[in-house]
Formats: structure tokens, C-alpha cells, sequence
């Protein structure tokens, strides 16, 4: 008994099997923090587990030397901002008019909408289209194909329809046209829901690395996660632009690159945590 509650076998099972998930989860982490924070020498005779062996920054210091790591990080965060946001404002516009039962056409373009989820066009045929439209190289190849994700958008729709339809005709009596309530009025009352669906929008466009394979050919214009994926894939000891001469291990430079890459990620979610709880909550709620 731990206080007023009494500990039952499925309590223990599932502290057990949570334990399990978070060691799972949290050991590659841990062991990339603690390669990329050691010496060269106990790297390479593998003597590093889950704490450092000779503490230092060298790997850091030499990725962040590199212009081609910084530029590519700053590529990443430009990419995804702009997409976010963009992800986010069609979503949110484009979630209103299918959300009001009086729309016309409401069941059709919602059938046309989600029979996207299921068949696409495919990866050629839609190069093609961002090639006669000029988007090759350029940051709106990117984000202008992928500008509203199916399932975001059904989530923000099921949201606006929860929400209170009395708040609508109230701002309609008073003139307000449906731009003026959309932006006003239902938006800033979907934080949550927009939190929500953001946090997916942000972890989709940080951790994309093939739609820029598929449309960037000017590597100036890389992201941090094709970098990062040639380092993987490529024994980084071809590059002299990598790895230093000094003889740093690649494994410490590539979990070096990693951990950096994790850390957007690891600020944000903290933020973002909160508002999925909220809008699991407000979402399930009428009125």
C-alpha cells in the first residue's frame, strides 16, 4: 500500500514495461552524447558506453568550424520555419469551410481530400510538375507540395467542429464576415489544437531528407539531415572537410552532428508537450 493506494500486479507490470521503453529510448542518446564528448583513442578501441572517456569538446569544435555543418543547420531551421508556417495557415483556412455542416460540397471534397492518403500521384510525376513550375532549387520545392498533411488537417477539422457554434453566429449577427471570424476569432481559440499539429509539421520538416535529395541539387542548399545522411552512409574519412587531420574519429563527429541536430527538437517539444494534452481534451469536448 503506498498510501490510500494499493499496488496491484498490473501497476508493477506496467512500471516495469514503461522502464523498459524509456532505457530503450533514452540508451542511443546517451551513448551519442558520450562518443561525441570522448577521446579519439577510446572511441576507436570502443572502451566508450554511456559515460565519456577523457572528456572534450573537440568534436564540437571541429563540426562547428566547418562551414558546411553550420550552413546546412541554418538551412534546416530557415526550411523549417518557413514550412511550418506556411503548413499551418493553409491548414488552418483550409479546416474552416470543411468544418461548417452548411458548406456545399462539404462530403465530396472531404472524400477527395482523403482519398489523397491512399493514392498519389507518385515521385515522378510530381518532379515533373515542380519542374515546369521553376521550384527546382529554390525552398518552395520544399514546402509548397507538402503544404497541407491529410490527417493534420482532418485533426483541425474535427477540432473547429467541436468547438462552440453559438461563438459563430454570434460574431455573423454582428457583422463579421468569415475571414474576420476565422482569423479572429476561431484561430486563436485553436492554439492547442494548432500547437498540436505543429509540433508534427515541425519534426516532418526538420527530419526531411529526401524531398531536398529528390529537388536541391546545389549543395550550398542542403539541410542539416542530407549532410548528415552522407556522413552515415559515407565513410567520413574520405572528407578532409569532416573530419580534422588531427585524427578525430568519425564516430565522434557524426554523433557530434546528431546531438546538434537534437537539440531544435529537444527545446521545442518541452513548449509543445503541454498543448497535446489540451487539445486531446478541448477536442473532445462540445461546446
Amino acid at each position: 500500500m503506498v498510501g490510500n493506494r494499493k499496488i496491484t500486479w498490473f501497476t508493477i507490470l506496467n512500471a516495469l514495461l514503461l522502464s523498459g521503453v524509456a532505457v530503450a529510448t533514452l540508451y542511443p542518446v546517451l551513448y551519442m552524447l558520450a562518443v561525441s564528448l570522448s577521446d579519439t583513442s577510446a572511441v576507436v578501441q570502443g572502451k566508450v558506453f554511456l559515460f565519456p572517456k577523457g572528456f572534450n569538446f573537440d568534436a564540437y569544435k571541429e563540426v562547428l568550424k566547418n562551414d558546411k555543418i553550420p550552413r546546412a543547420y541554418l538551412n534546416s531551421v530557415y526550411y523549417t520555419a518557413l514550412g511550418t508556417f506556411i503548413n499551418l495557415l493553409f491548414t488552418a483556412v483550409a479546416a474552416y469551410p470543411l468544418s461548417q455542416r452548411t458548406f456545399f460540397g462539404r462530403k465530396w471534397f472531404m472524400l477527395m481530400i482523403i482519398i489523397t492518403m491512399f493514392f498519389n500521384a507518385g515521385i515522378i510525376p510530381t518532379y515533373m510538375v515542380v519542374q515546369q513550375l521553376g521550384l527546382l532549387d529554390t525552398v518552395w520545392a520544399l514546402v509548397i507540395p507538402n503544404a497541407i498533411w491529410t490527417m493534420e488537417l482532418i485533426i483541425l477539422k474535427s477540432f473547429y467542429e467541436n468547438m462552440s457554434s453559438q461563438i459563430r453566429e454570434a460574431a455573423l449577427i454582428d457583422g463579421a464576415s468569415d475571414y474576420r471570424i476565422l482569423f479572429s476569432i476561431v484561430i486563436p481559440l485553436s492554439k492547442p489544437a494548432l500547437a498540436s499539429i505543429g509540433l508534427f509539421y515541425f519534426m516532418g520538416h526538420w527530419n526531411s531528407f529526401f524531398i531536398p535529395m529528390i529537388y536541391l541539387s546545389d549543395k550550398e542548399m542542403y539541410p542539416l539531415q542530407v549532410v548528415l545522411r552522407d556522413m552515415l552512409i559515407y565513410n567520413a574519412e574520405n572528407d578532409a572537410g569532416l573530419v580534422d587531420r588531427a585524427a578525430l574519429a568519425p564516430q565522434a563527429m557524426k554523433n557530434a552532428t546528431i546531438v546538434l541536430s537534437m537539440i531544435p527538437v529537444l527545446l521545442i517539444y518541452p513548449f509543445a508537450q503541454k498543448y497535446f494534452a489540451k487539445g486531446v481534451m478541448l477536442g473532445s469536448e462540445k461546446g
